[in-house]
């Protein structure tokens, strides 16, 4: 699944891809590949669209 944010990473890219679900959300950037792991609760307030 691919996830936007309302705030681009540092790379400049804003679209994200969801590769493990859980308490703790890990994506990766589209843009530089970096991956980071994220608490659900402050995921979903950085979220603008899914797809």
């Amino acid at each position: 699944m691919i996830i936007h944010t309302k705030k681009p990473h540092v790379c400049g890219s804003n679209a994200w891809t969801v590769i493990r679900t859980g308490a703790d959300i890990k994506i990766k950037c589209n843009g530089c590949a970096r991956e980071v792991m994220i608490p659900k609760f402050d995921l979903d307030k950085k979220i603008k669209a899914q797809k």
